[in-house]
């Protein structure tokens, strides 16, 4: 993210628009730490695609409160990392809640009496969701295994109804299509 593209940052993101010298700030900041801090995020989610959603929310806040970060350097730097200590803390806050309620209710009418065939359709259903793009998965999920209305996952996810609806389309023909290819495998 470089200081072309943090000034270009469209205000719905950030809620605010980002004037010429706090993005170029932001961007001085972002290439003198984001390395540190993406080691940092790393060692605490142990997952590198987590740490790069931690780095990238960290950088959305800093701007969101551009004005917030401290002047001096070094002051500057520490903030950063109590934002993405910060972040890190509210990921295992809500990582321990869900494993302290346990797995989701499961969803089906139509579920096998065989327990065996019923894992197999799961496993079918993991491996053929593994095989989306990852926001297509999230709307998938959310519409289909949720229940959530497409209004509510386009508020969620920063998107438009159309395109809850064209993710949950195309969700769904992929899914058709790889759950038929992997039944004429057997």
């Amino acid at each position: 993210m470089s200081v072309e593209r943090i000034a270009t940052i469209n205000s719905p993101v950030l809620d605010v628009p980002l004037p010429a010298r706090s993005a170029e700030r932001l961007g001085t900041l972002f290439d003198t730490h984001r390395v540190r801090l993406y080691a940092l995020a790393v060692r605490m989610s142990r997952d590198p695609e987590e740490a790069r959603d931690l780095l990238q929310e960290t950088f959305l806040r800093a701007a969101r409160r551009a004005g917030s970060i401290p002047e001096k350097e070094s002051a500057a730097e520490a903030w950063l990392l109590q934002v993405l200590v910060n972040l890190c803390r509210d990921r295992w806050r809500r990582l321990k809640v869900r494993r302290e309620a346990g797995p989701a209710p499961r969803w089906s009418a139509d579920q096998p009496a065989d327990p065996e065939a019923l894992e197999q359709a799961r496993t079918a259903v993991r491996a053929a969701l593994g095989t989306l793009k990852p926001r297509t998965r999230a709307v998938v999920v959310m519409h289909e295994i949720e229940g959530l209305d497409r209004k509510r996952i386009a508020q969620l996810m920063g998107m438009t109804e159309v395109t809850v609806r064209w993710h949950v389309s195309t969700g769904r023909s992929r899914l058709r299509s790889q759950l038929a290819f992997q039944g004429n495998r057997s």
